[in-house]
């Protein structure tokens, strides 16, 4: 019997519909930027798809993958988002419209 294999860039997809086209793991809402967040401090890939069923660890370590083949960009992405965050939340509130 042939063995199945998954092709690896199969398992990345970018929609301009989902997530603002952000890279995510084929066929969940999971961007890639999360996997990357979740690493950055030192969970180990199966401590990530532990966390966060129903992923699989080849699809944890495909966005690990692509993560780091695009480090600039995702960097860039989560720095924005964190920046965003941090405005946001030192905004004061806006004021009642009347």
């Amino acid at each position: 019997m042939p063995v199945a294999f998954a092709e690896i860039g199969a398992l990345i997809a970018r929609d301009p519909a989902l997530r603002g086209g952000r890279p995510i793991i084929a066929g969940t809402g999971v961007c890639v930027r999360t996997i990357a967040v979740d690493n950055n401090p030192g969970l180990t890939p199966e401590e990530i798809a532990a966390d966060r069923p129903p992923l699989s660890l080849a699809q944890i370590y495909a966005g690990l993958a692509f993560y780091h083949a695009n480090k600039q960009e995702i960097d860039a992405d989560i720095a924005a988002e964190e920046h965003a965050y941090d405005e946001g939340v030192r905004s004061p509130p806006s004021a009642p419209r009347p």
